[in-house]
């Protein structure tokens, strides 16, 4: 193992974080920090406790979740395809640094950076919503796991994508949709029939629901089942990323 060669990329990474702290950390703060002040001090004011939990709190773990999800795959995504956009990269695939050791600087760097947001986001939400955390080791697990899995997922983005707009296209157009409509700010036992069964076809929902269990100690999908499909979608994208690396695939031409 290639270990100044994990160390140079993540440090690469990390540097780039920095020298854009606004964008990268400050801005996504600031943004989840209105959802607390809309949906949690105004208009949670004036909704029923879901499940015994005050609304306010109750949307806490989905709103981290919301962040993670798009900060782990824009960080990824485009730490790697700035060097394919570059031409930087055929120097990072002609040197001695395996698959495996490009995949840990990148995707430890992103995930770093998401799980720092997703802490600076639990902190700010003190400031605008009281809670208390049942499992606060199921918590950092949760947020360990996400943040490499869909840092994972954003690597494959990165690595699939030719040009911005379709570096934007999958999270927009995809993750967004999935995570707003994965009950973040909502329970799915709340939904009529046939969605309730309908959305449990979004992998996002079993990720949010993961997060409240580990809050709150209810959730509306078996813990066990949640973390499955985290570990689940994380193996994919390992497969995924071995493939791309093998054969070349969006990275010899």
């Amino acid at each position: 193992m290639n270990l100044h060669a994990i160390r140079a990329i993540y440090r690469f990474e990390m540097a780039r974080t920095f020298r854009t702290i606004v964008q990268s950390i400050v801005s996504p703060v600031l943004s989840t920090s209105l959802y607390f002040i809309v949906f949690g001090s105004a208009i949670g004011s004036q909704m029923k406790d879901i499940g015994g939990v005050p609304y306010a709190s109750f949307i806490i773990p989905g709103l981290v979740m919301l962040s993670l999800l798009g900060e782990s795959i824009s960080n990824a995504s485009f730490g790697i395809y700035l060097p394919k956009w570059s031409g930087t990269i055929y120097e990072l695939l002609s040197s001695p640094v395996s698959f495996i050791e490009v995949v840990l600087g990148y995707v430890g760097a992103a995930a770093s950076k998401s799980i720092m947001i997703g802490v600076l986001i639990l902190v700010t939400a003190r400031v605008f919503v009281p809670y208390e955390v049942m499992h606060p080791v199921w918590v950092v697990a949760f947020l360990v796991l996400t943040s490499v899995t869909f840092s994972m997922f954003g690597f494959i983005i990165g690595l699939w994508a030719d040009s911005f707009q379709k570096l934007q296209a999958i999270p927009l157009m995809v993750i967004t949709p999935l995570t707003f409509l994965g009950g973040a700010f909502y329970s799915i036992n709340m939904l009529p029939s046939p969605w309730d069964k309908i959305t449990l076809a979004n992998p996002v929902v079993y990720l949010i629901s993961g997060m409240r269990w580990a809050f709150f100690g209810a959730s509306d999908v078996n813990v066990g089942i949640s973390l499955g499909i985290i570990l689940g979608v994380l193996v994919v994208c390992v497969t995924a990323i071995a493939w791309i690396f093998k054969t070349g695939y969006k990275l010899k031409s």
